[in-house]
Parts: C-alpha cells; sequence; structure tokens
C-alpha cells in the first residue's frame, strides 16, 4: 500500500492541473465568453457562450438570418464583423483582436459559403501556400477531384460543388486545429455531399505530417482518403440546416442559434435535428437553457 502512495499522489497533482487549466479554459481549443456582435451597426449576436475541447465536433443549427455565418465570420476575424463585448480564446491566447492571417497561423480554418475568385493565383500556388509539398498537392487534388484545376485561378469558374472541394482542398494542407464548416451541403449534390463529408472528416482525424518518411496517412504517398484514427485529432463547429454532414462527421455536441442568442441542447445532434425537423426551432429552444459562460 505504501508503493502506491507517490503513484496516488502523482495522478492528484495531475488532475488538479488539469482541472485548474480547464478552470482558466486553458485545455480548451476555443472559448468564446459573452459575445456580442454588430454588423452596419445592428447587433446580431447576443452574449454567445462557446466551449469547445480538443477533439470535440459541435454542430450549431439555426433559422437563416439569426447570425451563424456571423460568428463563424467573428472567429476568423473577418472586417465586417464588429465585436462590441466578451472576448474569443484560441488554445488559451485571447484572439479578439487578431488579425485574420494571424488566427490562421495560430490553427483555425474555414470553410465559408461564398468564396472569392482569385484572379492570377493558381490553386496548385494556394494549396503550397496553405503548407503542402508538390507531391501532396498532386494528391490531395486527385482525391478531391481537381487535378485538373490545379492549374486555374482560385475559384474561377467553379461550380457549387467543385467550390467546396476547393476550399476542403486548401484546409486538407493547412491542417487546421479548429476546423470551420459554414453550411457544407448548401449548393452540393449528393455525390459531393459525400466526398466533402469524407475530406472533413479526414482534416479532423489526422495529425499534421511528421516530415520526411512521415507514415501518417495524411502523406502524398499513401493513396485514399481514410481517416488515420478513431478518435479526433483536430476540433470542429460546423453550421448545418439539412443535417446531411452529420452523415459523414459524427458531432459530438449540439447547440441552437435563435435570435442572435446561443442554446445549449441536451439532446445529442442526431436527436436535437429530428426535434427541429419536427416540432420547429421555436420549440426546441423553449426546452433548452441559455448557454453561460
Amino acid at each position: 500500500m505504501g508503493d502506491l502512495y507517490p503513484l496516488n499522489l502523482f495522478y492528484g497533482i495531475i488532475k488538479s492541473t488539469l482541472f485548474e487549466k480547464m478552470r482558466k479554459g486553458e485545455a480548451q481549443v476555443l472559448r468564446i465568453e459573452n459575445l456580442s456582435v454588430a454588423v452596419a451597426d445592428k447587433e446580431i449576436l447576443h452574449h454567445v457562450n462557446l466551449h469547445i475541447a480538443p477533439g470535440e465536433v459541435h454542430v450549431l443549427f439555426g433559422p437563416n438570418g439569426t447570425g451563424k455565418s456571423s460568428l463563424i465570420g467573428t472567429i476568423m476575424g473577418f472586417d465586417r464583423f464588429k465585436v462590441l463585448e466578451g472576448k474569443i480564446y484560441f488554445k488559451g491566447q485571447d484572439i479578439t483582436d487578431a488579425a485574420p492571417y494571424e488566427r490562421a497561423r495560430l490553427g483555425l480554418g474555414v470553410m465559408i459559403q461564398r468564396p472569392p475568385t482569385i484572379r492570377g493565383l493558381s490553386l496548385r500556388q494556394m494549396i503550397s501556400i496553405c503548407g503542402a509539398t508538390p507531391a501532396e498537392v498532386e494528391q490531395m487534388a486527385q482525391w478531391m477531384g481537381l487535378a485538373e484545376f490545379l492549374d486555374r485561378s482560385v475559384n474561377d469558374g467553379f461550380s457549387g460543388g467543385e467550390l467546396k472541394r476547393s476550399e476542403l482542398l486548401q484546409l486538407m494542407a493547412q491542417k487546421p486545429e479548429l476546423l470551420l464548416l459554414d453550411e457544407p451541403e448548401s449548393g452540393v449534390d449528393v455525390e459531393n455531399i459525400a466526398l466533402v463529408g469524407r475530406a472533413s472528416n479526414y482534416i479532423l482525424h489526422n495529425a499534421p505530417c511528421g516530415g520526411a518518411g512521415c507514415e501518417q496517412p495524411c502523406c502524398a504517398q499513401h493513396a485514399g482518403l481514410q481517416a488515420a484514427a478513431k478518435d479526433n485529432q483536430h476540433s470542429g463547429l460546423i453550421i448545418t440546416h439539412l443535417g446531411h454532414i452529420l452523415k459523414y462527421v459524427p458531432a459530438t455536441h449540439a447547440h441552437i442559434l435563435y435570435q442572435g442568442e446561443m442554446h445549449d441542447v441536451a439532446e445529442t445532434p442526431l436527436e436535437i435535428l429530428e426535434q427541429i425537423s419536427r416540432d420547429g426551432y421555436e420549440n426546441c429552444v423553449k426546452g433548452s437553457r441559455r448557454a453561460e459562460a
């Protein structure tokens, strides 16, 4: 029994340290506290709170015009979203006033609904800028069915499904620690939905490349678009209306953004999706609780 005492003491120290980090928010990938946001002088988000831990994938439901895309844009630091109150922390660091490129360097990655066309910059160059080697560029583009698009300007003349695949191809090269997906199903046919889902799951599962001789499936020497592990290596926040993406990307937590306010729900993401379809957002929100800091 005496031999176990140092071991128990060690575990006690580890647990207390982890608890203290969680209390301070240091163990969370994303922590949003009391966030209020305006667009064109109109307040869109009201005192929003959201905490995402490592490996968690959160899904955000809500009717059109309630502020879901505004939340994604604010997390990324896009100019048109003005923070009136509150803080955004990423991996324990206050990024509330950080520029979008600084957030991307820290490990935030986003797929937006309507990405811009960038004429004069090829998709190949963009993927390289995101961190892929020349061999990885070729392999990943082949996985996403975009090999013939590599020397075209980014998103120039792309269809809805091609835009989604282009965005995800760039994210595969970036390997963000927090993946933000804004309505990945919008404007996409059934075949592309499956590919978007598999690619999203791949990004969430795969750790960064280990360099020369790396044996991880994300490396270009490995064919196929499969997840490397059972547990997520990265975290995610997904906005969805129809829920098709949840067939491919299992979410761990669900929230409803309603009239600019965040509500936590006790049900699983698939359960609350069914309830929304049956009862509507207003009735679902009545049975939820306002998200707290």
